[in-house]
Order: structure tokens, then C-alpha cells, then sequence
């Protein structure tokens, strides 16, 4: 039992997490944090990453916040430089940063044709040149330590593209090209114990999908909504906290022979056909 707690122990590591004040990544974070690790919460809204390294430090944890545009390189390599500083070394990512925005969603008053150009840009940027940029800012010092651990977040829509999102779903199909490739190139270039994998959650409330999801007055089900939890066998939409498991799974030794796979948590949605 001693070496079962061992495999999935953190202590000592160094964690990076983009996105790190959304409630997703702010979830992981504080369980990174109580598996041992030292967490660094990169947000663009620093005040939202402070709060959840606040939480992290009451609970007895390390963690600092770090405000971070992960479109930009050099606001990416000062926050790394900051990392560095404050903890010493990196061991894992987390590229967190992303969702969708409601100007760049289809409907009967947006049609596909004349969605804005910049709204498309933006989430597509967000979603995956973000992780891109920052796998390369961050996967530089794994390369050049010879270890390391890349975990990014995809999302359902990678493997079924949903209605209305058409630049959200091709960004995140992009990310599980690029986890794919990226492990395969670590491996080859640098070295055997990096490893690139991702999780793809399924339906979470957030408040990026929430205006899709629930009626803004009186928050019941709208009908999209109603028929994402039709096609998920477990009947509602996941908790953040029923991430947790997978990450730490990913990012321990409990995981060492496992990269380049996207790893679905998403209450059966893409094994049920609707039939």
C-alpha cells in the first residue's frame, strides 16, 4: 500500500498550470497541491489566480500567482523566469487556458457566414496556439532537464464536433494532433521521460458554455443542454473535481509508459451512439 501511495506522490515537483483561476484548473491546482506539489497559477486575471493560491497556502500548500498572457511569448518567458525564482526548477504543465466565446457561436441571428473573423481567431488562439506557445516556453526546460510531464486539455468536441462551435472544436481537434506529436517529438529529440498527454473532459458547467447550456433567467436546461445529458449515459454533467483522478494519474509515476493519448472523462458521452 506504502508504494501504491508513492506512485501517485508529487512531492517535490514543480507544477505550471495555465487558466489556473477558472474553476477547472483552480480544482487541479489544489489537488496538485495536496499530492505535494508546487503550484504555479498562470491566469491573465491575476486576482483570480491569487484567490485560488490564497486557498492553496490556508490548506497548507505552496503556490504563487503569476499574471500571464499565453499569447504572448515574452509575457510567457517572464512568467517562467518568475517560476524559476520562486520554486527553482519546472516539472509540469498544465495547458489549461482556454474556451469559447459567444460571439464566435453560430445562431439563427449569427449565421456560420457571418461569424466575425477576430471571434474566430480569438478562441482558436486561445485554445491552441496558447497551448502551443506555452509548450514551447515551458517544454524548453523540460528538453533541456531531460524530464518532464505535459498535460493538456481538450474537450468532447475534439472527437465529436457539437453545433455552433465551429472554431472551439477545430482548436480543440488540433490539440490532440499537436499532444500526439508533441510526445512522439519529445521523446525522439530529448528524451524518454517526457511525456505530452491530454484530458478531454466531457460536459462541465463553466461559465464559458454556461449562456449554451442554461437559460439565463431561470437557469433550467435549455434544449441543448437537455440533450447533452440525454446522450451522457450518467445522466449529468461532470463535477471539476471528477477530473482530479485522471490528472494525478497523468502526471505521476503511476503513468510512466503512458504518452502521446487523449483520455476521455465524460460520463459515457462519446461511447453512446444515441441508439
Amino acid at each position: 500500500m506504502a508504494k501504491m501511495k508513492e506512485m501517485f506522490d508529487l512531492t517535490g515537483k514543480v507544477a505550471v498550470i495555465t487558466g489556473a483561476g477558472g474553476v477547472i484548473c483552480g480544482t487541479m491546482a489544489k489537488a496538485l497541491a495536496k499530492a505535494g506539489a508546487k503550484v504555479a497559477l498562470l491566469d491573465l486575471l491575476e486576482s483570480a489566480a491569487q484567490k485560488v493560491a490564497d486557498d492553496i497556502k490556508a490548506d497548507g500548500g505552496k503556490a504563487i500567482a503569476v499574471k500571464c498572457d499565453v499569447l504572448k511569448k515574452d509575457s510567457l518567458q517572464a512568467a517562467k523566469k518568475e517560476v524559476k525564482a520562486e520554486f527553482g526548477k519546472i516539472d509540469i504543465l498544465i495547458n489549461g487556458a482556454g474556451g469559447n466565446k459567444k460571439e464566435a457561436t453560430t445562431s439563427p441571428e449569427m449565421p456560420f457566414f457571418d461569424l466575425p473573423l477576430d471571434a474566430i481567431r480569438f478562441v482558436f488562439e486561445l485554445n491552441f496556439i496558447g497551448t502551443l506557445l506555452t509548450s514551447q516556453v515551458f517544454g524548453k526546460e523540460m528538453a533541456d532537464n531531460g524530464s518532464g510531464i505535459i498535460l493538456n486539455i481538450s474537450s468532447m468536441n475534439a472527437f465529436r464536433p457539437l453545433t455552433k462551435i465551429a472554431a472551439y472544436s477545430a482548436a480543440k481537434a488540433a490539440i490532440n494532433n499537436f499532444t500526439q506529436w508533441l510526445a512522439v517529438h519529445m521523446c525522439q529529440n530529448f528524451s524518454k521521460d517526457i511525456r505530452v498527454n491530454a484530458i478531454a473532459p466531457g460536459f462541465f458547467l463553466t461559465e464559458q458554455n454556461r449562456f449554451l447550456l442554461t437559460e439565463e433567467k431561470s437557469g433550467q436546461l435549455t434544449a441543448r443542454g437537455k440533450t447533452i445529458i440525454e446522450h451522457t449515459p450518467m445522466g449529468r454533467f461532470g463535477q471539476p473535481d471528477e477530473l482530479v483522478g485522471t490528472a494525478l494519474w497523468l502526471l505521476s509515476d503511476a503513468a510512466k509508459f503512458v504518452t502521446g493519448v487523449v483520455v476521455p472523462v465524460d460520463g459515457g458521452f462519446s461511447a453512446f451512439s444515441g441508439v
